[in-house]
């Protein structure tokens, strides 16, 4: 035997033996199965025809073990995912902000947009500008996650890029250094000329639109600010678009409904058996006047917390829902730390139940006609895309969150070609005509 594959067996045992003595202090339930572990560990290791990894042996167990608990939602998450995972529910990471997307025919990075006052931004970085080298490796050999990777990193080291620019007769050399990025979580339909959000919907200059993409950490100061921005402004409704937002965290969900609130169950959780585990409440005060029509815009990709925040709206009457009927995701999920904080186990602790005591959880088959599960939209106000509509609305949604540093001309209005938007433009002025 080897010395690293040795050395490997003793670091198994070891834990194994661990993991022994921790289970006999427990009663013995798992004693005898971490000694199996350790033998077939021992068994391949010593007998298996090809060199074996160890790590990739370990993360399969695990892998195993939860998905022996037949739920899509839990699973164990490796270091370099559990990595992405923190950066997403955190919203920031240490990176130079840029917004990219790879051409599938030359392998190389797009820029689509700087991020406002970022590394990227404040260099000069433009929409179009294509990503030749990250610090002297061609991105033409890198995939989409490696050049990505190569791009973040500690805060305040450098990163060289060449740059293609349209107009320029040689690539541009850029040396950048890293920063902490903050991923927006909530946006507005366009920019304005500083180069900030506005949260205006083109051509409607009292409807307000707010887009929340996720429900993360900076999730409730982003939003409590774009609705100070629209009482500012004077805005008479806010149409608020939870299409594709997957989720993100409990805390976030109940404390972004509470903006809208005064009283009453936000969401409540239960456990193992049924028993309440948590009921979230509203308090008094909020910072959107109930006599201002929302109008909640949800698709069939709008899940967990977004759910939670659409229910609680609609069963309390402060909101209309226009849209899809949404996934269908009545689960709670801990993130919880594993090797020292470097892997995660992400598992199903808790089912939520809405204000009007539904579990909105889809089990089985979807069934678009006979499932309660979801948050559907309010009667008359379903609106499906075809698969060609979507893809349009993805597109004309991607250029509208362009800063056109190089052009001052934006695309067209976002409703142009967007039929929910559009439906839900046409219910919040009709609530305001009836008003």
């Amino acid at each position: 035997m080897t010395p690293r594959n040795l050395f490997a067996l003793f670091l198994v045992t070891g834990a194994s033996l661990i993991c022994f003595n921790e289970a006999r202090l427990q009663g013995g339930r798992y004693a005898k199965m971490f000694g199996t572990y350790a033998e077939v560990m021992d068994q391949i290791d010593r007998k298996y025809l090809e060199p074996t990894d160890d790590r990739r042996m370990f993360e399969a167990a695990l892998n195993g073990i939860v998905s022996s608990l037949g739920d899509e939602y839990s699973a164990y998450i490796p270091p370099r995912e559990a990595e992405a995972l923190r950066s997403e529910l955190e919203q920031t990471f240490g990176g130079v902000g840029v917004s990219v997307l790879k051409d599938e025919q030359t392998g190389r990075l797009t820029i689509t947009s700087p991020l406002y006052n970022t590394p990227a931004y404040n260099a000069g970085i433009m929409p179009g500008d294509v990503i030749l080298e990250i610090n002297g490796e061609d991105t033409a050999q890198l995939s989409m996650e490696d050049a990505t990777d190569r791009m973040r990193g500690p805060i305040g080291e450098m990163v060289r890029l060449k740059i293609e620019r349209a107009g320029e007769p040689a690539p541009l050399e850029l040396t950048l250094v890293r920063a902490e990025i903050a991923v927006e979580s909530v946006v507005g339909d366009g920019h304005e000329a500083d180069d900030q959000w506005s949260f205006f919907l083109e051509r409607e200059d009292r409807i307000g639109y707010v887009r929340i993409r996720s429900f993360g950490e900076k999730t409730i100061d982003e939003l409590q600010t774009a609705l100070e921005w629209l009482n500012e402004h004077n805005a008479r409704a806010v149409i608020l678009d939870l299409r594709d937002n997957a989720g993100g965290l409990l805390h976030s969900a109940t404390e972004t409904c509470d903006m809208f609130l005064d009283s009453g169950v936000i969401v409540s959780t239960r456990g193992r058996g049924g028993v309440e585990v948590e009921r979230f409440t509203a308090t008094s005060g909020t910072i959107w006047d109930a006599n201002r029509p929302v109008i909640i815009l949800i698709n069939e990709y709008s899940a967990s917390a977004a759910e939670i925040f659409a229910a609680c709206l609609q069963d309390h009457g402060t909101a209309i829902v226009v849209g899809e009927q949404s996934w269908g995701k009545g689960s709670v999920q801990e993130v919880l730390p594993l090797e020292g904080g470097r892997s995660v186990l992400k598992l199903t602790t808790a089912s939520f139940w809405r204000p009007s005591g539904k579990n909105i959880h889809r089990r089985g088959p979807r069934d678009q006609n006979t499932s309660d599960w979801g948050v559907r939209p309010d009667e008359g106000n379903e609106i499906k895309l075809t698969e060609d509509e979507f893809k349009e609305m993805v597109r004309r949604r991607r250029e509208r969150d362009v800063i056109r540093r190089s052009s001052p001309m934006a695309p067209p209005p976002a409703q142009d070609s967007d039929p929910q938007l559009r439906k839900a433009l046409e219910v919040a002025l009709a609530k305001l005509a009836s008003a």
